[in-house]
């Protein structure tokens, strides 16, 4: 049973930073593309940055050079380092697996974890 757990949301101040997690269980974590996407009230999810088993990432143009995405295989585990957030950055973030070998943004992605409210805001 696939499983995607994430975590480290919270409150933060603009400047600010955060590092989210996604731990994933039931599923061969080394072979899947990973991903987070992030969702603002009454809007679709959009995605934000995906990683594929080579090490291949893609950025949304809104977070590239603040935003990190990596992945610790003998962990299991998906991180999304977010520096200079911004108030516009204030979402609920979803990790995201799925076993096609393309980093992609858009949400095609087969498994979805239950999400982590980041609210950036003074």
């Amino acid at each position: 049973q696939v499983q995607l757990v994430e975590s480290g949301g919270g409150l933060v101040q603009p400047g600010g930073s955060l590092r989210l997690s996604c731990a994933a269980s039931g599923f061969n974590f080394d072979d899947y593309t990973m991903a987070w996407f992030r969702q603002f009230p009454e809007h679709e999810r959009e995605g934000v940055a995906a990683i594929d088993p080579d090490g291949n990432i893609i950025y949304a143009e809104s977070v590239k050079g603040r935003f990190t995405i990596s992945k610790d295989n003998a962990k299991n585990t998906l991180y999304l380092q977010m520096n200079s957030l911004k108030p516009e950055d204030t979402a609920m973030y979803y990790c995201a697996a799925d076993a096609e070998d393309i980093p992609t943004i858009e949400p095609m992605y087969n498994y979805w974890g239950q999400g982590t409210q980041v609210t950036v805001s003074s």
